[in-house]
């Protein structure tokens, strides 16, 4: 019955989708912030110490395919398939790495896992742009943003436990009942939601270029972890794998941030590389640095999640705030938190400035991701917003790891001496900076037309037949 209040996230129309997308956020967030606990004891148990990097980077190349397999199912078969496809492919990484009892079985069951997680996380944009009215989704991405958190907050210390006190397999398997859970609660929903109409059948190629461009962020991540010869020719080759994989995979414009949905996809990797480039190198500062704790080098980084979250909850009540003003304040705040950061390289200073800085530089990532996920679902059709979905996701990990691949060029050349770790610090906080500034420079680009062809959301009344 239609009371004639204005729509929610949890009304009756739209209750069962944002709870099921919501349970699939965070199972998914609990895993990753979990996993980086349970790996060393993981590769340890099974005899692959030499082969550590090799779980993270097996996800990472397989997350880019996934995404160009979710956005090919989304475009061609609707969400549901969608969602089905990559919560199956997704648990059974889980089982898989559970179960493992050989290294290489569980290299293959990360892979298996990216491909899930990279399939998922397209279908929630495409759930989002046919499920959620224009004026829901600053909210609805505002609540992503905070599934975060308690993932953020309690994964680590519960996958130590786990792996303390029990097994680490249970970091994986624990999971399985409460994706299933999550996966049933979104089904019924998203079942109404219409097939796209007019969606070009994709070419298989796409997914050898997603592979290709993979293999190139691997190579690159492999290369900042030594400083030799071979290492440059690593990187070389690594870089073109990179930019060949690319170009058929990003719309035309995106290297360039050309105005429209280019400057949208490359926004999202500027501002990922530059937020996930710092905390990736924080922890490692502060326990050399400061000898921390493992414990206590990790609470910046809670810092920076409940910013983020704080930020994110901020733009979502006020969906009237302009997206590209806010993306153009969103670099400014993250550049902020990042030259703040330098101070814990200054003699005689201490690591406490992180825990202040690493929050405002949440603050930034809450302003901006949201915004830029309002811009791209403006900015993509039905009939393309699964493969503008995988773009954008595959701008986010190509960013992330190209920026890391920096910081790790840098802390090797701490390791080896060329360098001493408080300058690697600052030279890091700078280079990441440029990138957001560059960020808020490119931002305004992002207010480009929206799609001509975008059709409205589905209305309330058919959700709420679920």
């Amino acid at each position: 019955m239609d009371t004639g209040a204005p729509p929610a996230l949890f009304d009756r129309a739209h209750r069962l989708t944002t709870a099921g997308l919501l349970m699939l956020v965070t199972f998914v967030a609990f895993e990753a912030m979990a996993v980086a606990t349970a790996m060393p004891t993981a590769v340890a148990e099974l005899d692959g110490l030499a082969w550590y990097a090799w779980p993270f980077s097996a996800f990472l190349v397989a997350s880019v395919v996934g995404m160009v397999l979710g956005g090919d199912l989304g475009d061609r078969r609707g969400s549901r398939v969608a969602l089905l496809t990559g919560v199956a492919v997704f648990a059974a990484g889980l089982l898989a790495a559970g179960v493992s009892g050989h290294m290489a079985v569980f290299v293959a069951a990360r892979a298996l896992q990216g491909v899930g997680g990279g399939v998922i996380a397209v279908s929630l944009y495409v759930v989002a742009g046919q499920a959620f009215a224009p004026g829901l989704r600053p909210r609805l991405f505002g609540a992503f943003a905070a599934a975060w958190v308690l993932p953020a907050l309690i994964g680590p210390v519960v996958a130590g436990l786990l792996t303390t006190h029990l097994t680490w397999r249970l970091v994986f398997l624990g999971l399985l009942p409460l994706i299933l859970l999550g996966l049933g609660l979104v089904l019924p929903a998203v079942r109404v939601l219409p097939r796209p109409a007019g969606a070009a059948a994709p070419a298989s190629a796409r997914r050898w270029w997603a592979l290709l461009a993979g293999v190139g962020i691997s190579a690159l991540q492999y290369a900042g972890q030594r400083l030799d010869l071979l290492a440059a020719g690593i990187a070389a080759a690594g870089l073109l794998a990179l930019v060949v994989g690319l170009r058929p995979l990003l719309p035309p414009g995106t290297a360039v941030a050309r105005p429209g949905l280019p400057a949208v996809v490359a926004g999202r990797g500027l501002l990922a590389g530059a937020f996930f480039g710092m905390d990736a190198l924080l922890p490692l500062a502060l326990t050399e640095l400061h000898g921390y704790s493992a414990t206590a080098a990790g609470i910046p980084l809670t810092a920076g999640a409940l910013g983020w979250a704080t930020a994110s909850q901020l733009q979502g009540r006020n969906p009237h705030w302009s997206r590209v003003r806010l993306l153009r304040l969103a670099f400014g705040v993250l550049t902020a938190g990042l030259l703040a950061t330098a101070a814990i390289a200054v003699p005689g200073v201490g690591g406490w400035p992180a825990y202040a800085s690493w929050a405002v530089a949440g603050l930034g990532m809450g302003l901006g991701m949201p915004s830029l996920s309002v811009l791209l679902l403006e900015r993509s059709s039905d009939a393309t917003r699964g493969a503008d979905s995988a773009a954008f996701q595959i701008a986010d990990v190509t960013g992330a790891a190209a920026c890391i691949g920096v910081v790790g060029v840098l802390v090797a050349a701490a390791a080896a001496g060329t360098l001493s770790l408080p300058a690697a610090v600052v030279a890091g906080v700078v280079l990441l900076s440029a990138v957001a500034v560059a960020g808020a420079v490119l931002a305004p680009r992002a207010g480009g037309p929206p799609a001509a062809t975008a059709g409205p959301a589905v209305p309330a009344t058919t959700l709420s037949a679920s």
